[in-house]
């Protein structure tokens, strides 16, 4: 049976904290340094996920405190100041939130973090509830995956189906998480294939093929 890939849903954290819009300035300080996190999702009286409160949205106030208004000094923009005078997490929370459900793959959940820069990713419902949250410490969960079970993916799902018909003349190794292939193989466009193949599966780190076509 191949292995079956992760969903965020499989290595989220469930337990998450989050505010309300109407949280105070210094209730969402106190919240960040009680869990130990860096930001909260702020939630509406529904628990949707409206947006996301950091240290560094928090920090405006401190940045720009006793500084001058824009017209004085361009350099600094209006919605940092806006920020620096919020007062609860409705005003100091970056919207709209950056989310991710459930049933997205590890993958997508990653792609996602880099293109919008972020640490964590709230874990939404189809209705846009909060569920859990996942960060980077998380997707990187995958890689925990012993070098048997990857192996024996290989073997099942990329390996024999390219021998349905004969003993395969592949032999695969896996070494913290590197894929090592040799032997040789009837077709040879096939290899370029089997490289791919093998980079899609969860918790290969790296892919070293040795394959050749057999000597006629």
């Amino acid at each position: 049976m191949p292995y079956a890939q992760s969903n965020v849903s499989d290595v989220m954290t469930q337990t998450v904290v989050a505010v309300s819009r109407a949280a105070v300035y210094k209730e969402i300080a106190r919240t960040l340094a009680e869990w130990k996190v860096s930001a909260v999702p702020v939630l509406n009286g529904e628990d949707m996920v409206i947006g996301v409160v950091s240290e560094a949205d928090l920090l405006s106030k401190e940045e720009h405190k006793g500084r001058a208004p824009v017209g004085a000094d361009g350099l600094h923009r209006l919605t940092d100041l806006a920020k620096a005078g919020a007062r609860t997490a409705e005003d100091l929370m970056s919207a709209p939130a950056v989310t991710v459900h459930g049933n997205a793959s590890v993958a997508e959940a990653a792609r996602t973090m880099a293109r919008a820069g972020v640490k964590r990713l709230p874990v939404v419902d189809a209705h846009g509830r909060l569920v859990g949250i996942v960060s980077r410490c998380d997707l990187l969960k995958v890689y925990l995956r012993g070098d048997d079970d990857i192996a024996a993916e290989i073997h099942d799902s990329v390996i024999a189906p390219l021998f349905s018909h004969s003993r395969p003349t592949v032999q695969v190794r896996v070494e913290e998480g590197l894929v090592t292939l040799r032997g040789h193989m009837t077709d040879a466009a096939l290899i370029p294939l089997v490289a791919r193949l093998l980079r899609a599966v969860e918790g290969v780190v790296g892919v070293d093929v040795r394959l050749d076509a057999p000597v006629t």
